[in-house]
């Protein structure tokens, strides 16, 4: 692919960085540079805060693991420049099979990443290190079944369906909702017959 094709910020990365910053490819029109997790934190906030660049707007954070095991688990940070109206999508390689799979939160360059990170988390095990609040957002916090976006977890999950039955009813509600969740569920119940069965079909468009 040629250079030309690449976001210029590459360029200022390596002569700020240096081996820091990893190979670099194009892929469908969009820049994609790989950085070392050491430096990542530096590097991310600098891409923030450098007047030439300004990759003001963090738009997504999200994590990819590839079929082929010898492939590195990925943590992708996808960047927006508003005022400059640009793109550069910037990766953090980990060994898939390390027990170490941690990088540094980002919640202090960006607020967004907030509960990005924490999905990331909750569906591939990373960790953030710094993060003020890390757990699950998804999956609730005593779900004990692993991480459901990983490759080698089970489509049906790991525990029989009794078993995801019998966990439930053990649960306690009121230590995972607020007591405002909890009264607006024990309010639903006050609601006609009628409604409750057509709110549960999911046809809420025919509620009157």
């Amino acid at each position: 692919m040629s250079a030309a094709l690449l976001s210029p910020s590459v360029a200022t990365l390596r002569t700020m960085f240096g081996d820091a910053i990893g190979r670099s490819v194009v892929s469908c029109g969009d820049t994609i540079v790989y950085v070392d997790r050491d430096r990542a934190h530096e590097i991310l906030a600098w891409l923030r805060e450098n007047a030439g660049e300004k990759f003001d707007f963090l738009t997504d954070i999200t994590a990819v693991e590839y079929r082929d095991p010898e492939r590195p688990l990925e943590v992708v940070y996808q960047l927006r420049s508003l005022t400059r109206r640009a793109d550069l999508r910037v990766k953090i390689a980990l060994p898939a099979d390390s027990p170490d799979l941690e990088v540094d939160s980002v919640t202090d360059i960006w607020r967004g990443a907030n509960w990005l990170e924490r999905e990331v988390y909750d569906m591939f095990g990373i960790r953030f290190a710094g993060h003020p609040d890390l757990r699950r957002i998804l999956m609730w916090e005593t779900y004990a079944e692993g991480h459901p976006l990983r490759k080698a977890f089970p489509l049906r999950g790991r525990f029989s369906r009794s078993e995801q039955v019998r966990q439930a009813l053990a649960a306690e509600p009121e230590a995972h909702y607020s007591h405002e969740e909890l009264s607006l569920a024990a309010a639903s119940r006050e609601l006609p017959a009628d409604m409750r069965q057509r709110l549960s079909e999911g046809r809420k468009g025919e509620v009157r």
